[in-house]
């Protein structure tokens, strides 16, 4: 027996982990460059397939990048090294390293990114947002209990404390003061699952790239309906908390790393040393006052 893996090894516990069939119609998973016979030792997993990344890739002399984010979301006619983008698998490929992208279909499953996040805010006794009708455990997002009863500022504050430092930090609308006892999360952009957040009834929604105009709708409607129920100033639900994109995705990384480690075990084969990148890929560096 080999002393590594092949890729295409690796390539089919990835695929069982992040099943390809339960990513978004739009989206772009799996393999994106890479020989499928080639062994694999050294496996560098990150949010973004992005030049600093690469740079860590060639220092360390990884054989596979595993992604959350796709380098090709749309269709390319070139990969030339004349663009950034091409620029990255060039220096992939000619380093010997794989690319693999576990993008939507990580986010919906099991222990995938909405658990990750929803493991770190402590939320308990969850099932997912929006489930896909044939598995009740997968799904987009998360909605639970807390651990216990906190206020929407302690809680931001431990959102906060527990995701990566980025210049946005994390933003909360709300009264500060108000408790809180159960939580939806999403990974990643997800102003558009306002609606599930609502009749999930849950207290606070934590997810990223909120834009102004659906989050003051959301909030003002809340207001409006808690005014009309008789509840306290302190109504109003859901709350929000806005964190960086990277940020909120980034804590997945982990998981994937000690699933991908299980799953080659299983299946008798041998082991990948692995490692997190910590490098910072939220593309905002700072925050002028």
């Amino acid at each position: 027996m080999s002393s590594a893996p092949s890729l295409s090894d690796v390539v089919r516990v990835l695929d069982a982990l992040y099943p390809p069939a339960t990513a978004e119609g739009w989206d772009a998973v799996g393999l994106v460059a890479g020989d499928p016979t080639a062994e694999v030792r050294r496996v560098l997993l990150a949010v973004d397939p992005v030049a600093d990344v690469v740079d860590e890739v060639l220092e360390w002399g990884a054989d596979l990048l595993i992604t959350h984010h796709p380098l090709f979301l749309r269709g390319t006619h070139s990969v030339a090294a004349t663009t950034f983008k091409g620029s990255v698998v060039h220096r992939l490929v000619t380093s010997g390293c794989a690319l693999h992208v576990a993008h939507t279909n990580a986010d919906s499953a099991p222990r995938g990114v909405a658990d990750a996040l929803a493991d770190l805010v402590g939320i308990t006794d969850r099932r997912p947002l929006v489930a896909k009708a044939e598995d009740a455990e997968i799904g987009i997002g998360r909605v639970g209990t807390l651990t216990e009863p906190v206020t929407l500022g302690d809680f931001a504050r431990r959102v906060a404390g527990v995701l990566p430092a980025t210049a946005q930090g994390v933003r909360f609308a709300g009264d500060p003061t108000a408790t809180l006892r159960t939580a939806a999360v999403v990974g990643g952009s997800g102003d558009s699952l306002f609606d599930d957040v609502r009749a999930a009834e849950a207290d606070v929604y934590v997810t990223s790239d909120l834009r102004h105009h659906p989050a003051s709708e959301l909030r003002e409607r809340a207001r409006f309906e808690a005014a009309a129920a008789g509840l306290p100033d302190a109504g109003g639900t859901p709350f929000l908390v806005d964190t960086a994109h990277f940020a909120s995705e980034w804590p997945w990384l982990t998981y994937a790393a000690e699933d991908l480690a299980a799953g080659l075990a299983t299946r008798g084969l041998p082991a990948v040393e692995t490692r997190v990148s910590d490098i910072v890929t939220d593309p905002w560096s700072g925050v002028a006052r």
